[in-house]
């Protein structure tokens, strides 16, 4: 499970039929701090976000069980909007 903020939007009218009705979304991965870490991916929206959102994702089999379908063309998924976070910055190593 890894936080991501939502940047954008992807619209494809031809895709493998297990992504038909799914919402597809632009998720940049950031690090503790808001700092982006990766490269931007691509991850179906199990929950009604949207831009600018920050989010919690899952990938891999965890992101295909949630899509209701273990055979899907999914590699991420979100699962929970982030309202907020805490970090106690002195428990983390240097």
């Amino acid at each position: 499970m890894w936080v991501g903020k939502i940047i954008g939007t992807l619209v494809a009218t031809a895709k493998d039929d297990s992504l038909v009705g799914s919402k597809l979304l632009i998720v940049q991965p950031i690090a503790l701090g808001s700092q982006p870490a990766g490269a931007p991916i691509v991850a179906v929206d199990t929950i009604g976000s949207g831009t600018g959102e920050t989010v919690l994702v899952v990938s891999g089999s965890s992101a295909r069980q949630v899509t209701g379908n273990p055979r899907s063309a999914v590699d991420a998924a979100i699962v929970g909007i982030i309202d907020t976070m805490e970090i106690d910055k002195s428990l983390l190593e240097e």
